[in-house]
């Protein structure tokens, strides 16, 4: 069994930073936090770190009871990557095992979603924000066409709830969808 202890701290200052906090001033202050949750996966169970051989997997590690937060581990197989999508709340995303690039993206006045920039690479231990403040739609891949990648996300709501978009990038055309999680952490984080 693992030593969610690490995880535990994290939750705890998640708590604490949104009943004091609002919006993208917790996302700054959860910043540190992630770092220190991402510089060590020993942590990690091995059920939360599971990849699918054609999707990638999100993970939930704990839901607030009032679903002002959520800590997800998302798995990127070989090559994986989410559609362009947005998120509508803060997150902070950490990575804890291999590299990802982010791509963001802006909607135009046509709808369609244009690059910002170029692709962003994240690797281990490296902090990333999003939220309607910072960027809030972006497209995400595994850095790696032959292994697994794990980042650790935290939002500013149950994000397995919630009802984002996703985007196509040649219509423009938005469509709703909520992503749920592939599977849940039994173990106590109390």
């Amino acid at each position: 069994m693992n030593d969610l202890t690490p995880l535990k701290v994290f939750v705890e200052e998640a708590a604490r930073f949104v009943a004091c906090r609002g919006g993208d001033a917790v996302a700054g202050a959860m910043v540190e936090p992630m770092a220190r949750l991402v510089r060590d996966d020993a942590w990690l169970p091995d059920a939360m770190a599971v990849s699918h051989a054609k999707f990638y997997q999100q993970h939930l590690l704990y839901a607030d009871p009032r679903d002002r937060f959520s800590v997800v581990s998302f798995v990127w197989g070989p090559g994986q990557a989410t559609p362009i999508h947005n998120h509508t709340v803060w997150g902070v995303i950490g990575v804890l095992r291999g590299s990802e690039y982010s791509q963001r993206y802006e909607v135009g006045r046509a709808g369609r979603p244009a690059p910002v920039g170029t692709a962003e690479l994240l690797t281990r231990g490296e902090v990333d924000i999003v939220s309607p403040m910072h960027g809030d739609i972006h497209r995400v891949r595994n850095a790696y066409a032959d292994r697994v990648s794990i980042s650790i996300h935290v939002y500013g709501a149950n994000i397995g709830k919630v009802e984002r978009k996703v985007f196509d990038p040649h219509t423009g055309v938005s469509s709703p969808f909520v992503s749920g999680y592939g599977a849940h952490l039994r173990e106590a984080l109390a």
